[in-house]
């Protein structure tokens, strides 16, 4: 039985050896940013020329040479405005300064700018009560960025500064990966739609709600199929139709019981397996192979270990289908506030709730009844990992801790 750690090694090594040609589109997002928003870009995006264009102010302030005002006290003979689009049109001579403001060109022959606070205008004169240094408050051209350089790489995804360098170096569209479509089903007899009452002994449809949005959080396009039940034919039949996709996702059914008939009806449909358990609770028989071409996992039915082992194994799966390089899992040390014990000897993600009293990350397991409780993890904003090389801890001990993903 493979770690977790090995298995998403597992899952990243096979996703990516058999990946086809990445599939792209192209996207015109400056009057509609969110379009792009979350994309991974397909091409490396360049400046169209240097960045500052021209030498710019940092701050409001006077444009000077630094050698006129070199000690405090320094009066020079204020000889115009360079202002943000509309430039001083002259070059400054010994003995002058320019007043300008935040983002305008520095004049030619100016090598500081002294900022508003430390001068006192007199007429048509400045007094600098500090000294210039050269070059303070100013920004040379080019130094931000150099025309022909690559500014958003390809394979980045595009949050809100890419997208504004984009803009700034001219670029109104841009090519990015396609979303890869993941197919999603529930099976078991127990499960009914959402938006049905179920029968004392039933339950809604959960399973697809969750996934589907971690699904679009890690970039992918989620298509529902429903549920499926616990019957080899229309289980098959809709099994098929999550090959239309690029990934296929099913909840349920992957244990050792009588009734658990994906293995079974995947292995019948031709599927190569690569691990069908890992040493995880809440998630151990988690199911990950290839069929006809596309990557297909069977997770646990109950709703945390869905969640949990989508995070662990499927999410990098579809990051590579999104032309991004697989992240590392974002894990962080927190001090643990409570004394805390596991029996299995596997790795444990505990629903858990960090916070940062006195600037110090401290993590509490929140109570839970198992992993159908999907209240504890609305409790939560992570999860506590106890390792199985290390199942006692004491209050007070520096424990690993898995953010949840998509809360603030």
């Amino acid at each position: 039985m493979l770690s977790y750690e090995a298995a998403r090694a597992k899952v990243i090594d096979i996703v990516r050896s058999r990946l086809g040609e990445l599939r792209t589109e192209t996207i015109a997002f400056a009057d509609s940013p969110g379009s792009a928003l979350g994309r991974v870009s397909a091409e490396n995006v360049v400046a169209d020329r240097n960045y500052p264009p021209f030498d710019r102010s940092t701050r409001d302030g006077f444009a000077l040479r630094a050698a006129d005002a070199a000690r405090p006290g320094a009066k020079l003979r204020l000889i115009g405005e360079s202002r943000a689009g509309v430039p001083f049109g002259g070059a400054l001579e010994p003995g002058t300064c320019v007043q300008i403001m935040t983002g305008a060109a520095v004049p030619r022959c100016a090598d500081a700018v002294v900022m508003l606070e430390y001068t006192r205008v007199e007429g048509d004169s400045v007094i600098f009560s500090q000294p210039a240094r050269p070059y303070q408050n100013y920004v040379h051209a080019g130094t931000e960025t150099r025309g022909g350089e690559v500014v958003v790489p390809r394979g980045t995804r595009l949050g809100y500064p890419e997208l504004a360098m984009a803009a700034q170096v001219g670029r109104s569209n841009i090519l990015v990966a396609k979303r890869p479509r993941v197919s999603i089903l529930s099976t078991g007899d127990e499960v009914v739609p959402v938006d049905q009452t179920p029968g004392p002994f039933k339950i809604r449809n959960s399973n697809s709600v969750s996934l589907a949005a971690q699904v679009t959080l890690a970039g992918g396009e989620p298509v529902m199929l429903g549920s499926a039940p616990d019957e080899l034919t229309a289980l098959c039949t809709m099994i098929e139709q999550g090959f239309d996709a690029d990934l296929l996702v099913l909840t349920g059914g992957v244990s050792v019981g009588k009734y658990d008939l994906v293995e079974e009806v995947v292995r019948g449909l031709g599927s190569e397996f690569f691990f069908d358990s890992i040493a995880i609770r809440p998630g151990k028989p988690a199911v990950f192979g290839w069929c006809r071409g596309k990557p297909i996992f069977g997770l646990p039915g109950n709703p945390v270990s869905t969640m949990v082992t989508f995070e662990l194994l499927v999410l990098p799966a579809i990051e590579l289908m999104s032309g991004h390089k697989p992240q590392p899992l974002p894990i962080f040390k927190a001090k643990l506030s409570h004394p805390l014990e596991q029996k299995a000897a596997l790795t444990h993600f505990l629903p858990a709730r960090v916070t940062w009293p006195n600037n110090e990350p401290s993590v509490a397991a929140v109570h839970w009844e198992s992993s159908g409780d999907i209240g504890a993890v609305v409790r939560s904003n992570c999860f506590l990992v106890v390792h199985e090389s290390k199942l006692k801890h004491e209050a007070g001990d520096w424990v690993d801790v898995l953010p949840r993903r998509g809360i603030s």
